[in-house]
């Protein structure tokens, strides 16, 4: 087996939500200071690099992150590109194809870039219905956000949640969609609200 890397790296260039906490790193002891060990510390917001969205991200009512099934974030994937109605602004509709999987990759063609996007492409609300009928439990997305970037009403967020569809953002897959057949992103299980970021995938 092949393991493919589908994650950002992390570092002081990375883009972060306009407004939200970019990333550092110091060291608070160094090796000549506690004679033993270096030792870091990093601030993040939760919502840098790939991450998943928790229900309670955007409803109060949702569960968090501690409540949701690992078990949904490791399995059998299929990597999709979406290339038609998907230029920035513009929505993702069901492909024509029948899934069998039980976690669907959407790749949206866009390349990592070390600037935030102001538009991207997004799920339409009925796209989950679809989904959830073909058994997929998590879609990820190599975009910020499964809805349009001004989005307030969230309404791709709150129909994945109702079709139980966990959702899992930011990833890099312009050149690895394809060879995606399993796939494995548990989050980290602290005792996180709204969002988490992912262990390495």
């Amino acid at each position: 087996m092949t393991w493919i890397d589908v994650s950002q790296r992390l570092d002081a260039k990375i883009p972060v939500w306009p407004g939200d906490t970019p990333i550092s790193h110091r060291l608070t002891w160094t090796k000549a200071q506690s004679s033993s060990v270096n030792v870091s510390q990093i601030t993040m917001s939760t919502h840098t690099g790939i991450y998943i969205d928790a229900p309670f991200d955007f409803d109060k009512a949702g569960r968090q992150v501690l409540e949701l099934d690992i078990d949904h974030y490791i399995g059998p994937a299929r990597g999709m590109k979406c290339t038609r109605r998907t230029a920035p602004g513009r929505t993702i509709s069901p492909p024509p194809i029948s899934m069998r999987s039980t976690v669907s990759w959407s790749a949206p063609a866009r390349g990592r870039t070390k600037v935030f996007p102001e538009q991207t492409p997004y799920l339409q609300p009925e796209f989950t219905a679809w989904l959830a009928s073909t058994g997929v439990w998590l879609v990820g997305l190599d975009l910020p956000s499964v809805d349009p970037m001004d989005s307030k009403d969230l309404s791709a967020h709150y129909a994945l949640a109702r079709h139980s569809v966990q959702i899992l953002e930011d990833l890099v897959l312009i050149t690895s969609h394809r060879a995606i057949t399993n796939w494995g992103a548990p989050p980290f299980l602290w005792r996180m609200r709204t969002a988490a970021r992912c262990k390495r995938c």
